[in-house]
């Protein structure tokens, strides 16, 4: 992905190399390298925005996309050409083994299993899609060939996973209605015209709760928590995003200059702290988003700002320590995504939490299907319902905050990243029973 991968790729003759863990360990990593326009062409024109915008529902559609002979010529000569690298890498390194297990993730490498599958009968090929998967009609925006060529590369694989059992529901769906095939929604089987079953899974991505806290506990998270604590206001409100269009921040921002206007008694008393992380400045849409989003801030500091006070502090930068730092001292948490496949932020943060801190969480995250129950579900499209959750949360009782965040700690800490491998070994294993080997 930069210039440093493709040297130390070059340095190693393509191979695969052993790097270092910063916190000790090692791993065995091989890097492929595609032509840059073929990486171009794959990831700012098919994967981003084309996949992207499809399943998180964000095309306009009375206005884009316009899919002309550029988008299927990135389809064909980008994404075909990065997935035909990769798999290639993939078949070298499988050579020699009997009934490999290929364990292969998100929506970057969907024609990658039925290239692999071609190859090697005898593998095993289990995918997992990190982002949300969205229902039939959503898919009808690609031409025909290339939809039936995505979908018949990912039934190429033993087993699909996703993080919610509302996206493997969709998955199904398409299954059913876009490739006519046989579905079982119950079992979550799709049977196609070969005999072969694809299994179709819900798990759930938990955070790591002990390097999560271990980051809390660093002397830099400390610096920025003392920063934060000299300049806090009665109330703290906090996001942390990607700067994406899925993240929805522009209605977060409308919906706390609304919540100043109907409550002025707060004026001076709350700050919003967003740290936003620039996000594929590359493709238009998104430098666009950026801007726009840096507008609205600031008219709502002008609007309601006084020379001593900042309604929003808006930071353009990934910085974990800082980030955890604000999770520690948030009083109301804000996750409004539009859609969005699990938002780790939404479990991150009630972790640490030290505040009593509320959680605000739109229905259309995946994290949602976990912690709706102790979180302020939220319609991320109707600012007025996102204003008035702003208010209750802040003027919620101290023993139904402390209740609803010990719910969130409760669930987050059940379940580790090792236990979302495992279920999905556990269900590798069986399938491979019942397909006799």
């Amino acid at each position: 992905m930069t210039e440093q991968d493709i040297a130390v790729t070059e340095q190693h003759g393509g191979r695969p190399f052993t790097a270092e863990l910063p916190d000790g360990g090692s791993y065995k990593v091989r890097l492929v390298a595609s032509d840059p326009g073929a990486y171009d062409r794959f990831y700012n024109v098919f994967a981003n925005p084309m996949l992207w915008f499809i399943q998180h529902y964000l095309w306009d559609l009375s206005n884009a996309p316009d899919i002309r002979r550029e988008e299927v010529e990135a389809f064909e000569f980008g994404y075909n050409v990065v997935n035909e690298d990769l798999a290639r890498a993939v078949l070298e390194e499988i050579d020699g083994q009997q009934e490999p297990v290929v364990m292969v993730h998100d929506y970057h490498l969907y024609t990658l299993p039925g290239l692999i599958r071609k190859e090697r009968p005898d593998v095993f090929l289990h995918h997992f899609v990190h982002i949300p998967w969205t229902q039939p009609d959503a898919w009808r925006v690609l031409p025909t060939k290339i939809r039936t060529e995505i979908y018949e590369g990912l039934l190429a694989n033993d087993i699909v996973g996703f993080h919610t059992r509302s996206y493997r529901r969709n998955f199904l769906q398409c299954c059913r209605d876009l490739m006519d095939l046989e579905v079982d929604f119950d079992r979550g089987i799709v049977h196609c015209p070969d005999g072969h079953q694809v299994w179709v899974r819900a798990y759930p991505l938990p955070i790591d709760a002990e390097q999560t806290r271990a980051v809390a506990k660093r002397p830099r998270t400390a610096e920025f928590e003392g920063e934060l604590l000299r300049r806090r206001r009665e109330h703290l409100i906090l996001r942390v995003d990607r700067a994406d269009l899925s993240k929805n921040v522009l209605r977060g921002f409308t919906a706390f200059d609304v919540f100043l206007e109907q409550h002025p008694e707060f004026r001076e008393r709350v700050t919003f702290v967003a740290q936003l992380m620039p996000s594929r400045t590359d493709v238009p849409e998104y430098a666009e988003y950026l801007e726009r989003i840096e507008a609205v801030v600031a008219v709502v500091n002008h609007r309601h700002g006084t020379p001593d006070w900042m309604p929003i502090h808006l930071k353009l930068r990934d910085d974990l320590e800082e980030a955890v730092a604000a999770y520690k001292n948030y009083d109301l948490l804000l996750v409004n995504a539009m859609f969005d496949g699990m938002n780790l932020v939404a479990k991150e943060g009630p972790l640490v939490n030290e505040r009593a801190g509320v959680s605000i969480l739109s229905e259309n995250t995946g994290a949602h299907e976990e912690l709706g129950e102790f979180a302020l579900s939220v319609n991320p499209f109707d600012i007025q319902e996102l204003a008035d959750s702003i208010h209750a949360a802040l003027t919620m009782p101290r023993e139904e905050r402390e209740r609803r965040l010990a719910g969130l700690k409760r669930i987050v800490t059940q379940r580790d990243p090792g236990d979302w491998i495992d279920d999905q070994l556990a269900d590798i294993r069986k399938k491979e029973g019942a397909n006799g080997n």
